[in-house]
């Protein structure tokens, strides 16, 4: 190794850190003594030994980690206001020696807590037989004392502006206070546990030598231009310049971009619009009727259950549903109608056909386009947000986009959707591996899905198409064959994008984005 080539490499506060060590360069020094002798604030310092050894000038000696406790901002609040389970067994013990009767909702508005905090505190009281939740979801007091309450106040006052080590705690103030300490994603809490780093540090064989020729040879001020002034009077001789390193990485430039996900969505719809397609808009709040009955889903269907669609709480229901499509619906769910089927034999409930839920498949804009006089010949796409209570995992989310899409014509047939499904997989997906697979839907008939292979997730469904049947085209107004289909265009991006977590095309990662390749 070049020491003089080094020596001329470093930073001035790594100049300080190493002439420190001059006298001894043999010496152990804490972190503490060695901020002192070098003159250095503790955020400097830690700079100049983080790039010492990262330079392997320094190593560590020995490093301990000791964990600090001290009061949040909460901490302070509840200090001068007292803890939540304070207030809360508090407004019981009142509530037992007046013989009132207390509800949670009184707690809230006599004390002013949120209903977390309430209903954390009263949990942890019950627990410790403090509390009883008698009939009416009321709050009695049994006159027994809570540890946590009593601890709580204790540690407030201890801990009240200043900082102790966990250490010192007993081992029940301890299970306090981790109980009660900040915690990513519960960030109201009233203390703070961080860990203290204290380390030994030594200087390495090149780190002696480096000490070394810096005492022999002393250390000039460094400056970083060269001015008027320092010529002028020649007392740039006795300066040392700071080093340019031109071989460095220069900063990486992120210029702004669209979001992925955001550019592959355009990008859908503008190919489906030179493909001819004209675009179908809805709301996302529809009626069960236009989202299930008119695709001729039975009201038994399991989609109706409430773990698969979302319903709206205010208003609960529509004020009207359109005729005469209200009236043919229902007689084709009934007996079939004027459609030539027996349909499903039950009595319709017009009044749950009113009921609003989140728009859960993007076929029920088909639906309102199909009642709304379309062009025949027609092609119409719909790039729609929709919902279902689902598991969130790599491949499945609670919202996501379908891309619906319907095509009318005389001569529309099976053969032509399968065609279209093909085209889509491999132009908008990206994808190199294409499969369909029968299936079925109230709605369609013959139906099938559209599977693509993922680079690492394997193969995967698309979504589902076919031909609308006439119980489904008839009943609102649509005599010619209609072809439709709803692909899930969350998965197709991840096939597009090199995406293995769906996710991840909704992250606020700025790396991710500024790293993740466009699909097209």
């Amino acid at each position: 190794m070049d020491i003089s080539s080094l020596i001329d490499s470093l930073h001035p506060l790594e100049v300080k850190v190493l002439s420190t060590f001059g006298a001894n360069p043999s010496a152990v020094l804490q972190t503490e003594p060695l901020a002192q002798s070098s003159g250095l604030e503790p955020s400097q310092l830690s700079m100049a030994v983080e790039w010492l050894l990262a330079k392997s000038l320094l190593a560590v000696d020995t490093e301990t980690v000791t964990p600090i406790v001290s009061l949040t901002k909460i901490g302070d609040l509840y200090f001068e206001k007292y803890s939540p389970i304070e207030r809360v067994l508090s407004a019981a013990r009142d509530a037992a020696r007046t013989g009132k009767r207390l509800t949670i909702q009184d707690i809230q508005a006599r004390e002013g807590l949120e209903p977390a905090e309430v209903s954390g505190a009263i949990g942890r009281l019950k627990k410790e037989g403090a509390l009883l939740i008698i009939q009416g979801g009321c709050i009695e007091s049994t006159g027994r004392p809570s540890q946590t309450a009593e601890a709580m106040r204790g540690l407030l006052q201890q801990l009240h502006g200043v900082t102790r080590e966990l250490q010192a705690f007993s081992e029940a103030q301890r299970q306090v206070i981790q109980d009660h300490a900040v915690k990513r994603g519960n960030a109201r809490e009233p203390f703070r546990i961080d860990d203290r780093v204290a380390r030994a540090l030594k200087l390495s064989v090149a780190g002696i030598e480096a000490a070394q020729q810096l005492s022999r040879q002393g250390t000039a001020e460094e400056v970083s231009q060269l001015t008027p002034e320092l010529l002028k009077d020649g007392s740039w001789r006795t300066k040392r310049f700071r080093k340019y390193t031109i071989s460095l990485r220069a900063p990486r430039i992120a210029p702004g971009k669209r979001h992925p996900y955001r550019e592959f969505l355009d990008t859908v719809k503008m190919k489906l619009v030179s493909m001819g397609f004209q675009e179908m808009r809805g709301s996302l709040v529809e009626t069960e009727f236009w989202n299930m009955d008119a695709l001729f889903m039975p009201q038994f269907h399991p989609a109706r259950d409430i773990h698969d669609v979302y319903f709206v709480k205010e208003p609960t229901h529509a004020s009207s549903i359109a005729e005469p499509f209200l009236s043919r619906v229902m007689q084709a769910h009934q007996d079939g109608g004027e459609t030539g089927s027996t349909g499903w034999n039950y009595p319709f409930d017009a009044e749950r056909a009113r009921r609003l839920v989140l728009r859960s498949q993007g076929t029920a804009v088909s639906a309102h386009t199909l009642a709304a006089q379309p062009a025949v010949p027609g092609k119409y796409f719909s790039i729609a947000r929709c919902f279902r209570y689902d598991q969130v995992d790599a491949t499945h989310a609670t919202d996501f986009f379908q891309v619906e899409g319907i095509v009318l014509g005389e001569d529309i047939n099976f053969r032509t959707l399968l065609g279209l499904l093909n085209l889509f997989a491999r132009e908008v997906a990206q994808a190199k591996e294409v499969k369909f697979l029968p299936a079925y839907f109230p709605f369609t008939e013959p139906s099938v899905e559209l599977h693509v292979r993922h680079p690492k997730l394997g193969w995967m469904e698309l979504g589902g198409a076919g031909l609308f049947r006439p119980e489904v085209t008839l009943p609102l107004g649509v005599t010619v064959p209609v072809i439709a289909w709803g692909l899930g265009l969350d998965r197709m991006a991840m096939v597009a994008l090199g995406i293995h977590d769906i996710r991840e095309l909704f992250t606020d990662n700025l790396d991710l984005i500024r790293s993740t390749r466009g699909a097209f």
